[in-house]
């Protein structure tokens, strides 16, 4: 099957699925305008996993050149060259960054991207080559709200492994004061996922922290601490 009917199959069992209530209550989650046909998440999963089957043996460099094409499209048809990016991992190689990161410059406006983007394909080849952490704390001090939110996010996979949590720490004091909410959330979350391996040392920068972390932050940071250390870290 070539590229152009590949991306017209899809477009036709993507259509096939639309679910305007869901599209409707979908919107509600983005203060920023999106561009989702409204399928929901396992419809696309499966729809996903279909169509990776054809093209799962070609050459990873044609397979970016498919994923390019669908992510200039709508939404699902992002969350479908991400999965098939991930999918992938097993032939990264360091290289493979400059195409991430350009692919998160040009085709991420939203958290939702963002999050599964950076918790998967570039959230596991930064595990891969954690060298490449020199790179996405760059994206800390960015302009864009959305490299900040990155930048704490990418790190979720390998705080999951009990890995780079030195880096997480680096990333959260560059960020601890940003105005943006979801740039709060997003490194709120990241150390909310440390904490679920590294509770004390968590709990301990969040104390150290807390008169300078904005709320949002904190809450998500002790989210699934015990309630007594919550409120110790609420407690002004």
């Amino acid at each position: 099957m070539n590229q152009q009917r590949l991306i017209q199959s899809i477009q036709q069992e993507l259509t096939q699925n639309i679910d305007k209530k869901y599209l409707k209550v979908s919107r509600t989650f983005f203060k920023e305008e999106t561009n989702s046909l409204g399928v929901q998440t396992p419809i696309v999963r499966k729809i996903s996993a279909k169509y990776y089957r054809g093209v799962k043996n070609l050459d990873k460099k044609d397979i970016w050149g498919i994923c390019e094409k669908l992510l200039k499209r709508e939404g699902e048809f992002k969350m479908i060259a991400f999965d098939w990016a991930f999918k992938q991992r097993n032939a990264f190689t360091k290289n493979d960054f400059r195409v991430f990161e350009n692919w998160y410059k040009k085709y991420v406006s939203n958290w939702g991207s963002c999050d599964n983007f950076c918790t998967h394909a570039l959230g596991y080849l930064i595990y891969q080559f954690p060298e490449l952490t020199a790179k996405t704390k760059k994206w800390s001090r960015s302009k864009n709200r959305w490299f900040r939110r990155a930048s704490a996010v990418v790190l979720i996979y390998s705080l999951r492994k009990d890995n780079l949590l030195k880096e997480a720490f680096q990333i959260s004091n560059t960020l601890l004061e940003d105005s943006d909410d979801l740039v709060q959330k997003g490194y709120g979350w990241m150390l909310k996922e440390a904490a679920n391996i590294q509770e004390t040392k968590i709990f301990k920068y969040v104390i150290e922290n807390k008169k300078k972390m904005p709320r949002t932050a904190l809450r998500y940071a002790i989210e699934k601490m015990p309630s007594k250390l919550k409120k110790e870290a609420m407690t002004i």
